[in-house]
């Protein structure tokens, strides 16, 4: 049995949590302190929209007046496109005719970088997404989800999963289309209110953000028969159909799952229906499709018939997008079960929650790439992997380190991380909060979206994985190509045709290759400094230039080199967790 059911997690916190609404935290009001010795940003900076078309109007909008003499440069890639001046808080600028480019805005004045912000100006937020949840839907305050949604839009999410918002599995919708119900309990026994569910739609729709429903393709609860559901839908442990798969719950939980067959075509016939009906009243974008991963068991149809599931995967996945065309579908590969299956169909892009054996630094890689391979390289990738899981089963704090390691090998394979929602995720039953993050963590996650955002046609549009091959000659690190080794740097290299990327991820003081940090003990990185470097290549370089989430807020920085008899020398001034060079031909 699967065990990173969203709903499952160790029974003395869920005895806790779902019988007691978890706050709204201050997690929401990500600030801009200083993390790992780094320069604070003197202005925070704000957009008024996750994502943009192109030539869409940008709303900038800053915590405090621009100082006399800003200028504010505005990136594509390592390339300068424009350059301004403005005064005050707020400002405007028109994102070019081009389409599915990130951006990065810089405001420098008298040579320091006061702030930087990223701008996404995509037609399709499919091809680069960044998914974001939400988990509480309680009596909340205008104030309160927009603090939630604020705080996501600074990251530019442009997806978001509203976990465990509905009634019933097999009738998420509470009451009718005509009179849908103000209040409901859901799974855990929370009380949901419609109020919040459609006052966090509205509210993620005016920022630019596509919204999902969560449920599971196959889920129904001990009533399901009362709801028309029919025996003949269900999946059975034996030919006879005499014992239904069930996942057993106790209380505060309302009752135990059992599994229907998602082939089923009655049951995808019956699940569209009450969807039709939830989208009547709910602007939902779309379906966040939800399964229980392997069930280690043959499984059979009421005749007998075994079942294969991710064959059921992919029909239900069709059924839902002919009954619902207009509608968005996403459906979680629980440690990559089902997801050929479910690449070929009509999701939007590929997720996946991430469990054992998947344990290293370099399983997080693989399963991106294999991704990649699996939708031919037409779906990205968002990888559910949840950090400090042992550490989260009761009050703290999250370790920063491990956090920006993990997010520095997703984002440098061309992954999004879902993490962040009114809190950050430390366990699969979404709600939990117990570990807060640090104001260093803060500033850093900030960072790290706005690189993600910033240079996503260098991160995730194309180009092939390849192996460099770079040397350092004065002893400031140690190098070697991935998959990575403690106590070294690793290499990452891709292949663009006009240019050469080079990720450099930093485990010289990592103390484990385990990404997930359980106990919240990875070590943080001593920076690395003035470190010589020869890349071997034959091409002509032109431009040499180094970005990093973890210096300079992300901008740009053009290095000085010599090349000489296919070598090709510089030096690399900084490097904490991620750098990112680019020698452009």
């Amino acid at each position: 049995m699967k065990k990173s059911i969203l709903y499952l997690f160790f029974l003395n916190f869920v005895l806790v949590a779902a019988c007691q609404r978890p706050a709204i935290t201050d997690n929401t009001q990500i600030n801009l302190a200083g993390h790992n010795g780094a320069d604070s940003a003197v202005i925070q900076l704000n957009t008024d929209r996750a994502v943009y078309h192109p030539g869409d109007q940008v709303v900038f909008t800053a915590d405090k007046a621009l100082p006399s003499g800003t200028v504010i440069h505005y990136y594509q890639g390592g390339q300068e496109i424009s350059s301004s001046t403005a005064t005050g808080k707020v400002w405007q600028w028109q994102t070019p005719a081009a389409d599915f480019k990130g951006y990065l805005v810089s405001l420098e004045n008298k040579g320091k970088i006061l702030a930087t912000i990223a701008v996404d100006a995509s037609s399709d937020p499919s091809k680069f997404p960044r998914n974001g949840f939400l988990s509480d839907y309680g009596k909340l305050s205008e104030q309160q989800m927009t603090a939630v949604l604020q705080g996501l839009n600074r990251l530019h999410i442009n997806w978001i999963q509203f976990y465990d918002w509905g009634w019933k599995h097999q009738r998420p919708l509470a009451g009718t289309v005509g009179k849908p119900d103000p209040s409901w309990t859901d799974i855990a026994s929370r009380t949901n209110y419609q109020s919040t569910v459609e006052g966090y739609i509205t509210k993620a729709h005016q920022l630019a953000m596509k919204t999902l429903s969560y449920n599971l393709c196959y889920g129904v609860l001990d009533d399901a028969a009362s709801d028309g559901v029919m025996d003949g839908w269900y999946m059975f442990t034996d030919k006879n159909h005499s014992t239904k798969d069930v996942m057993s719950l106790s209380a505060p939980f309302k009752s135990s799952i059992y599994l229907v067959n998602p082939g089923n075509a009655q049951w995808q016939s019956y699940l569209a229906a009450r969807n039709k009906d939830l989208y009547q009243v709910y602007d939902f974008d779309g379906y966040q499709i939800d399964q229980l991963g392997s069930r280690d068991k043959t499984l059979y149809d009421y005749n007998g018939n075994a079942i294969d599931l991710p064959a059921g995967f992919a029909s239900f996945i069709e059924a839902m997008k002919k009954a619902d065309p207009d509608k968005k579908l996403v459906m979680n590969a629980v440690n990559q079960y089902g997801q050929q299956s479910i690449a070929q169909s009509p999701v939007e892009f590929l997720y996946t929650e991430v469990w054992s054996p998947n344990d290293g630094y370099a399983d997080l890689a693989s399963v991106i790439q294999n991704n990649d391979q699996f939708s031919k390289n037409q779906k990205k990738t968002v990888l559910t992997a949840y950090m400090d899981y042992d550490k989260a089963e009761r009050p703290g704090q999250f370790n920063t380190p491990g956090v920006l390691m993990t997010d520095a090998v997703i984002f440098a394979f061309g992954g999004s991380h879902l993490e962040m929602g009114e809190h950050m995720l430390g366990k699969e039953y979404f709600p939990n909060n117990n570990l807060q993050m640090p104001n260093a963590l803060k500033t850093a996650i900030i960072h790290y979206y706005d690189f993600l955002t910033a240079y996503q046609n260098l991160l995730r549009d194309g180009g092939d994985f390849n192996v460099p091959s770079l040397k350092c000659t004065n002893g400031k690190m140690t190098l070697n190509n991935w998959p990575p080794q403690q106590g070294a740097v690793s290499i990452v290299g891709k292949d663009l045709g006009s240019a050469q990327i080079i990720h450099l991820l930093n485990f010289t003081n990592a103390n484990s290759l385990l990404w997930r940090d359980k106990d919240g003990a990875q070590a943080a990185q001593t920076p690395i400094k003035d470190a010589q470097l020869v890349l071997s290549t034959t091409k002509t370089v032109k431009k040499l230039w180094l970005a990093s989430p973890d210096k300079d807020f992300g901008s740009p920085v053009q290095l000085e080199f010599t090349q000489q008899n296919g070598q090709l020398h510089f030096a690399l001034p900084y490097l904490a967790y991620w750098d990112m060079i680019v020698a452009e031909f």
